[in-house]
């Protein structure tokens, strides 16, 4: 198998324009599209339904080129806030069966889980069912050792009013019932799920009481994005794999705060780029997606500075913190097309996160 990404982009939520012309330029495969990713210009919060918008609108494009079926099993993946000057966009995650060809190279899996019941989000029954749907994208991948997995990327559900009542009625118990908060618990236990799949950390360490309290715990290759649009979890796992070939890799570094983008400069380096300040213009296309997990640390410091993110009653930190670690990014990079997701409950360390990079391999180009 080959893996081809492909960034478009997107002048509203439902604008799958650039979607339907490279389908008709033949530049994508409708049939091999594992996943899209996208980055909506919502308020990344319970009540934001451009998340959903997109959603609709992917499915419905899609629907033009495939049958209901085919359609269900690609994973929709939508983050929503583009606070600052990120840019939204789409990543079509597609592959492709090739002849020949020397591994390894990028590889790309998915999984959708079962349904979760409002009273196991945020405690232990959601850390292993994502476990178990790790595990199932990791083969669908073709990845062996979870040594070669780089990112995996999640959208797990969060918890509303009728689903809290539902459960209520049921005489069962949320772990919250707080809508807001219920998205990092989420979050928090999508991200040791994958810590477990990845043996990060032992089923000892990851019980209910540390989801979202214990923040020495994490997984340097989790992001977990929350949203009303789901009940499920849809997985979407990306590695290098022997088994695959074409000029695409995949790298990860993890981010110690929302300043701190020496170790993705690392990456970039690995990958063969210059080391030396912002990415040139020439070499810009090289570097085909990057993405990112962004979380104002617990302490209200960054490197012994204070700051208001945790503070603000208007604008939720999450909000905060992905303009914040977007400009970071974009600044060594070079442009604001960058998927960077907020809410790092467990994802990296407290007040960092792990970032991934696709980028084409210089010996492709040469």
């Amino acid at each position: 198998m080959t893996a081809l990404v492909h960034r478009l982009s997107a002048s509203a939520p439902d604008d799958v324009r650039p979607l339907d012309n490279a389908i008709g330029a033949g530049v994508i495969d409708p049939a091999g599209v594992v996943a899209i990713l996208g980055k909506t210009e919502g308020n990344g919060c319970v009540n934001d339904f451009t998340r959903a918008f997109a959603v609709s609108a992917l499915r419905g494009a899609l629907g033009r080129y495939l049958p209901p079926a085919d359609v269900s099993r690609v994973s929709l993946v939508m983050s929503g806030g583009t606070e600052g000057g990120l840019a939204p966009h789409w990543l079509v995650l597609e592959r492709r069966p090739v002849d020949a060809g020397t591994g390894p190279a990028l590889a790309v899996g998915s999984a959708h889980t079962p349904a979760l019941a409002p009273e196991y989000l945020g405690r232990r029954g959601q850390i292993e069912l994502v476990a178990a749907g790790v595990a199932a994208a990791m083969a669908d991948a073709g990845i062996d050792d979870p040594a070669d997995v780089h990112f995996v990327q999640i959208k797990c559900p969060l918890l509303t009013a009728d689903r809290i009542a539902e459960a209520e009625a049921r005489g069962a118990a949320t772990a919250t019932r707080d809508t807001l908060k219920s998205m990092a618990l989420s979050r928090g236990a999508s991200a040791l799920g994958v810590a477990l799949a990845l043996g990060e950390l032992a089923a000892t360490e990851v019980t209910d009481e540390v989801i979202g309290r214990d923040f020495t715990l994490w997984s340097g290759r989790a992001s977990t994005s929350a949203g009303v649009e789901l009940t499920n979890h849809e997985i979407v796992v990306l590695g290098m794999s022997r088994h695959w070939a074409g000029p695409l890799a995949v790298d990860h570094a993890v981010m110690n705060d929302g300043i701190d983008i020496e170790p993705v400069r690392a990456a970039l380096v690995r990958a063969g780029f210059s080391g030396a300040g912002q990415l040139p213009a020439a070499d810009r296309a090289r570097l085909v997606a990057l993405l990112a997990k962004a979380e104002a640390g617990s302490s209200g410091r960054i490197r012994g500075f204070r700051h208001t993110m945790l503070d603000d009653s208007d604008i939720s930190s999450t909000r905060h913190a992905r303009a914040f670690v977007a400009g970071a990014l974009a600044g060594l990079v070079g442009h604001g097309e960058i998927f960077v997701s907020g809410g790092a409950e467990h994802q990296g360390p407290d007040g960092g996160g792990p970032v991934a990079i696709i980028t084409t391999r210089a010996e492709a180009n040469a």
